[in-house]
C-alpha cells in the first residue's frame, strides 16, 4: 500500500481562499491602454468589450489571468490595445466594483459607465418601457 505523500490535488487547491482579497493599489491606464466594459463572453478566453473610446472590440484574456481571475459580462476591465490589430485587445486587469467606483469619481471613467450591471441589464435599459412583445389579444 503506497504511503500518502501529498495533501490532495488541484481540486483541493482550487477551493482554498488564500485571503488575497486585501486592499490593492488602483491601477490607472497608460498609453496604449483603455478602460472597457465586458458586453458578453464568447468562450475560449475571449469576450466582446465596449471600450470607453466608443469602439467595440474583441478582448482576449491573457494567460496570467486565465482560470485565476473570473471575468463576467458587465465587468469593468483595463485592456491593452494591439499595435497591429485595432479590432482586438488584450485584457490586462479586472477592477472590482469598489475600484470601478473610485475610477468614476476620479474622472477616469465616463459618467454613463454602468458599474455592476450585466449584459441583460444593459439591454433592458436600452429598451423603452413598452411591455408589448408583439402579440395582440382581442378583448373579451
Amino acid at each position: 500500500m503506497p504511503k500518502p505523500k501529498g495533501k490532495g490535488g488541484k481540486n483541493r487547491r482550487r477551493g482554498k481562499g488564500d485571503g488575497e482579497e486585501s486592499k490593492r493599489e488602483l491601477e490607472f491606464k497608460e498609453d496604449g491602454q483603455e478602460y472597457a466594459q465586458v458586453v458578453r463572453m464568447l468562450g475560449n478566453g475571449r469576450c466582446e468589450c465596449f471600450c470607453f473610446d466608443g469602439v467595440t472590440r474583441l478582448g482576449h484574456i491573457r494567460g496570467k489571468m486565465r482560470k485565476k481571475v473570473w471575468i463576467t459580462a458587465g465587468d469593468i476591465i483595463l485592456v491593452a490595445k494591439r499595435d497591429f490589430q485595432d479590432e482586438k485587445v488584450d485584457i490586462v486587469h479586472k477592477y472590482t466594483a469598489d475600484e470601478a467606483r473610485n475610477l468614476k469619481q476620479y474622472g477616469e471613467l465616463p459618467e454613463n459607465a454602468r458599474i455592476n450591471e450585466t449584459a441583460v441589464d444593459m439591454a433592458m435599459a436600452d429598451d423603452n418601457d413598452d411591455d408589448d412583445i408583439g402579440i395582440a389579444f382581442d378583448d373579451i
